[in-house]
């Protein structure tokens, strides 16, 4: 018996008393930091997500292989004015995208995302976060968690779970260390635009830099100054040597002209160190996708990693009025995304929409800087959500392959009974096991 089976049957013999664990589990949740109130608050499922140890080698050979094209796709734009005329960066951002990072690492910390079939094996892409990549903590509490749940403590399988908060400080204080001039004791600054933040994660990464001994502050990148030589926070005094850049660049871009005399001309004097480099962007805008399958970039890559990217890589197009028009009638086939956004904001799944709502939403959208993509059916399984439900429901997957330093981390494991896997489309979190041989 597989170890969901196991979990399945115990509940149901056990069924009182899982309920019970599962509201002991979601009010550990709203009494700690994933409840950002009003009702904001991380949902999880009472089954964790379970795979195996050929799953996470099949994860690093993933995560190999997509790095190994990362790397080229960056080397390629700053060498290629024709690989930089594909991509739609403004001036600005591309004289951001070319700063020389003052570290070996291409991309420091991004999050692969893929829909997964357990079955099958096989995998497609989904989309690839570089910048602001998140929900570490939401992980690592999850896992914590786990003491509560009923069924976990019962048949307390033997596997192990990644640990992705303090793994990404060493990751991060390894990067730094790359740089030239990095020094043994940097002052630390976590910036983003606070209104946007996950802002308990980032208080939490504050509290492990600080607990090993650093000075690490959570900053508004908009109070950071910049005197010529040292950025330093306007309301603390405090001045910086290393940067951990939450603010994603589509952000920053928008506040280019209240930035650019502070936080970006420092960037640009190279008087602090900044992790990650806007070169990350090249990745996390949703061009990639097309970027990838145009032939100036495919002269680049392997005959293997044209495959890999054939084989994986959904199809990917402008939304203009001639891409709408064919589309129209296929709603169930295709998603439309804006090209430079997170969190699925503004996403829309065709099998999530009626045919008039489809249309609406489809041609709404034309000419706005939003992809149409082929729509991936994701893999489902079973599971449960005790504290709404009574009964088992098939939950689509989301499987999120977290990458420090262009090594596999750890998995990020969401699901949802809707085409869009997000938190504003019925997401629910689960902890992710990998399950351990008996030899092991």
């Amino acid at each position: 018996m597989d170890e969901f089976k196991k979990f399945k049957k115990y509940i149901d013999g056990h069924w009182i008393e899982s309920k019970e664990s599962a509201l002991k589990i979601t009010m550990a949740i709203q009494d700690s930091e994933l409840n950002a109130g009003n009702g904001n608050y991380t949902r999880t499922l009472h089954i964790p997500k379970f795979f195996d140890q050929e799953d996470k080698h099949r994860f690093e050979r993933i995560v190999d292989q997509t790095y190994t094209i990362f790397r080229k796709v960056i080397d390629a734009y700053r060498t290629d004015q024709q690989i930089r005329k594909l991509f739609p960066f403004s001036k600005e951002l591309e004289e951001l995208i070319l700063l020389e990072p003052l570290y070996p690492i291409p991309i420091p910390i991004c999050r692969i995302d893929v829909f997964f079939d357990e079955n099958m094996k096989e995998f497609h892409f989904c989309e690839f976060n570089t910048d602001g990549t998140s929900a570490m903590n939401e992980n690592r509490r999850l896992n914590e968690f786990l003491d509560l749940n009923n069924a976990y403590m019962a048949l307390k399988p033997k596997a192990e779970i990644p640990e992705l908060m303090e793994a990404w400080v060493d990751a991060f204080l390894l990067t730094y260390a790359s740089s030239k001039n990095a020094k043994t004791d940097p002052h630390i600054a976590i910036v983003d635009f606070l209104e946007n933040a996950y802002l308990s994660e980032l208080y939490q990464f504050e509290k492990l830099f600080c607990d090993r001994g650093f000075v690490c502050e959570v900053v508004d990148i908009r109070d950071l100054k910049y005197d010529g030589s040292k950025l330093v926070n306007s309301k603390t005094n405090t001045t910086f040597d290393a940067i951990y850049r939450r603010a994603v660049t589509k952000d920053v871009m928008e506040h280019y002209d209240e930035l650019k005399e502070d936080f970006i001309q420092c960037v640009k004097d190279g008087n602090v160190i900044l992790i990650g480099a806007f070169q990350t962007q090249i990745v996390h805008h949703k061009c990639i996708n097309q970027v990838l399958f145009n032939e100036k970039m495919r002269a680049y890559f392997t005959k293997e990693e044209c495959a890999f990217l054939d084989e994986h890589l959904p199809k990917t197009y402008d939304l203009t009025l001639e891409v709408a028009n064919k589309i129209a009638l296929q709603k169930d086939n295709w998603i439309i995304k804006p090209k430079d956004s997170y969190a699925a904001k503004g996403v829309w799944a065709g099998c999530d929409l009626d045919s008039h709502r489809w249309t609406k939403v489809l041609y709404d959208f034309v000419d706005h800087d939003y992809i149409a993509q082929e729509y991936i059916p994701p893999f489902k399984s079973e599971n449960i959500d005790l504290v709404n439900h009574d009964h088992w429901m098939m939950y689509s997957n989301l499987t999120g392959l977290y990458t420090y330093n262009g090594v596999f981390a750890g998995v990020y494991s969401r699901m949802s009974d809707s085409g869009v896997i997000s938190t504003q489309y019925n997401e629910k979190t689960v902890a992710t096991l990998f399950l351990l041989k008996d030899e092991e």
